[in-house]
């Protein structure tokens, strides 16, 4: 993990380097993508057990697509009471901390006694994107769809790639707590190419989400305007703000953390002490060495990984604004000094006990993020990502000849005299009916 003396006149463009590397030439996946995307579009299932065939090594068939109830109801005894209770907390603190944020539907009268406001009501059908496969993941089950069962989505269906020994009891058992029943196996951009086109076994769905490898993603952008879509997530990636008197135990820890995600995974220390700077680094051999995905962690920090030594906190908060991480902890003697000025970050982890690992499990938020600088202008997945508006609107007697003359003017602005017209003869029938 290399550390690096970093000028503040260089920061922009060390960031620039950073978002660089993370660009990749994705116009062969595109077309792979787009090439399933068509079959599955006009084949349905034919193409999904095609294509489980030829990518997973698995027979998918009509009878074996869709996980049957009672391979759901006995997922429990396979878990042992310890995995199964941080499930069932993890699912509750998620649910209350969501269910703060729900909107209400709002009509009010505004001084002409028109009627105006919104009604606030779930999307219908969703579709759960599940990393699966060589590993589980129930915690991206239960970012999503807790999240869709307090927004009260009507029906919820979970794609997850397909395994030898079956799926993860894990995410079974997650899906029976939240009330999920249509579960499929299948994975990839065949995968999401059902959910939003529709197959005989897969309903189509009106938005997809979840987290996924370089070809869900793509396969994400693709059918977007079909259907909605969370967002188009890049490599995992973390930033650490700290000072000399931070740990450089727990922040080398965060560090792997992140770099065990995956070899494109981003894991940035941001100080002005160099021998912390030095003990992270130091940290970062020693506990990373007796880790089982010490490869992966070893192959993320060297392509990565970054600690820099900057000559102000100053300096290290204009280079998290400018980097807009998807996790920022704050791990200096005064936090909420920094916190305050920070303006782009997924999610903001503060104090020493604040690791980024529980946010990832049980802390509430959802740890479905935006990546690659997306935090300029996007937010984390939450409850309002599963609800939609409808504008309302009743306008009054009074209203309509207050404002109706306003309407003609612009409409006759723009040409469109037909706008003008459909008000001007409800302005003419309540003269005809004054007289």
């Amino acid at each position: 993990m290399r550390t690096i003396n970093l000028k503040s006149s260089d920061i922009e463009r060390e960031i620039g380097k950073i978002r660089r590397r993370q660009e990749k030439d994705s116009r062969a996946v595109e077309d792979k993508v787009d090439t399933i995307v068509e079959d599955v579009k006009l084949k349905g299932d034919k193409s999904l057990f095609d294509l489980s065939r030829r990518f997973d090594n698995f027979e998918l068939n009509k009878k074996n697509i869709k996980i049957n109830l009672l391979e759901i109801q006995a997922a429990s005894s396979y878990l042992s009471s310890n995995v199964k209770n941080a499930i069932k907390k993890s699912i509750a603190r998620v649910k209350s901390y969501q269910k703060l944020k729900l909107p209400k539907s709002i009509k009010y009268k505004d001084n002409l006694d028109n009627i105006l406001g919104w009604k606030v009501g779930p999307i219908e059908r969703v579709g759960i994107y599940v990393p699966g496969g060589t590993a589980s993941y129930p915690s991206s089950l239960i970012m999503t769809g807790a999240l869709a069962m307090v927004a009260g989505c009507k029906e919820i269906s979970v794609v997850t790639p397909p395994g030898k020994s079956g799926i993860s009891p894990a995410i079974l058992f997650t899906a029976q707590l939240l009330g999920i029943e249509n579960i499929f196996q299948v994975g990839g951009a065949q995968a999401i190419a059902a959910l939003a086109y529709g197959t005989n076994s897969i309903d189509k769905v009106d938005k997809i989400v979840g987290p996924g490898n370089i070809f869900v993603a793509t396969a994400k952008k693709k059918v977007f305007g079909k259907v909605d879509i969370d967002m188009v997530a890049g490599p995992s990636e973390v930033l650490v703000i700290a000072d000399t008197f931070s740990n450089p135990k727990y922040i080398a820890a965060d560090l792997i953390a992140q770099a065990e995600h995956d070899v494109e995974s981003s894991a940035i220390c941001l100080t002005c002490s160099v021998r912390l700077a030095s003990a992270v680094a130091e940290e970062v051999k020693i506990q990373s060495s007796s880790l089982t995905r010490s490869k992966i962690i070893n192959e993320s920090l060297k392509r990565n990984g970054r600690i820099y030594v900057l000559k102000t906190l100053k300096d290290c908060i204009r280079f998290s604004n400018v980097f807009a991480p998807e996790h920022l902890q704050i791990f200096v003697r005064r936090p909420a000094d920094i916190e305050k000025e920070i303006l782009n970050a997924g999610s903001i982890f503060i104090g020493e006990n604040s690791g980024e690992a529980f946010g990832d499990y049980i802390a509430g938020p959802s740890h479905v993020l935006p990546t690659a600088g997306s935090a300029r202008f996007s937010s984390p997945l939450s409850v309002l990502d599963f609800i939609k508006y409808s504008s309302y609107t009743q306008i009054s007697k009074r209203g309509m000849n207050s404002l109706g003359k306003h309407v003609v003017s612009l409409a006759k602005e723009e040409g469109l005299d037909g706008h003008a017209n459909s008000v001007q003869v409800r302005l003419d029938k309540d003269k005809d009916y004054g007289d």
